[in-house]
């Protein structure tokens, strides 16, 4: 493990890069009492936490904000062809490895949008090392997947454009702030932030492993889920469902707790005022959440 000081954007945070299996994972950390582990989503980077971060700080907690393997400043392996080696198991087998060494067998754990896969995963595959569980604005890839239909079809279709070989690679690599940009506002996101993303995004490699993470949630990754549900597991440790007002979910599926039902025990749950990027919109929000639900 390298450690690089304090974090310009995470005022009193630590930044470290820690090697995993096949990884180097960079990691923002800070605060003291018990650990919060906090995982991203798509194209954002471990600085999508940088409100919510320091208000769990504020009430007690070790917060940890990784990069997830290929985003942002993080490293993982070349592609594989069956696409494991981007697999929502070998990143939470990342976040379980960067926990232990800095010091945490157990934590709790909230992941948004591409994060929750990867939560999800960590809490079926370690459940031993979950105490609590968050997703926020997500319901499993499989499920949605099971639900398509033409207008998951229109509004999600990215995924199925990212799972192609090498075209969208070819397409982002020509102007990917042409790609990005539309869709990443400094003054909703912050500065620091927003310029965070878009040096991540212009990075080829960076590109590449945001490609794999889709490839893999169409191909390996719900091959997993399917084989969860088909031997009945379930997430054990206490979960809690968090999504956005003024996203699609409900409009979509109606109430996402009756699919978490599934899924995991009695999760909990309800609706944040925000868009989907909930923890740049609705930070103080967010964070008395996850604070009541990790308390």
């Amino acid at each position: 493990m390298s450690s690089a000081g304090d974090d310009v954007l995470f005022p009193g945070f630590a930044t470290s890069t820690i090697a995993t299996d096949g990884a180097e994972i960079f990691v923002r950390h800070g605060g003291s009492g018990p650990p919060v582990v906090l995982l991203h989503g798509h194209p954002r980077t471990s600085a999508t936490w940088h409100r919510v971060a320091p208000l769990l700080v504020d009430q007690g907690f070790t917060v940890i904000c990784p990069d997830l393997r290929g985003y942002g400043r993080s490293r993982g392996p070349a592609p594989t062809a069956d696409h494991t080696a981007h697999s929502k198991r070998a990143v939470a087998a990342d976040i379980v490895e960067v926990a232990r060494q800095l010091g945490h067998e157990t934590f709790d754990l909230a992941g948004h949008d591409r994060g929750s896969y990867v939560a999800l995963r960590l809490a079926l595959d370690h459940p031993q090392a979950v105490e609590r569980l968050a997703v926020m604005d997500c319901i499993p890839i499989s499920e949605h997947l099971r639900r398509a239909d033409a207008r998951f079809a229109t509004s999600w279709w990215h995924w199925f454009f990212f799972a192609q070989p090498e075209i969208p690679e070819r397409v982002i690599g020509a102007d990917p702030d042409a790609w990005y940009a539309p869709k990443a506002d400094p003054a909703s996101m912050g500065a620091a932030n927003h310029a965070e993303l878009m040096a991540a995004v212009r990075d080829p490699h960076v590109v590449r492993a945001m490609l794999e993470d889709y490839r893999a949630g169409l191909t390996v990754d719900r091959d997993h889920e399917e084989a969860d549900r088909s031997a009945g597991h379930r997430v054990g440790a206490r979960t809690l469902v968090l999504w956005s007002k003024r996203d699609d979910l409900e409009a979509l599926y109606g109430d996402p707790l009756e699919i978490w039902r599934e899924w995991a025990t009695a999760p909990e749950g309800f609706a944040i005022d925000s868009g989907h990027h909930m923890a740049e919109e609705a930070a103080p929000a967010v964070a008395a959440a996850l604070g009541r639900f990790f308390d």
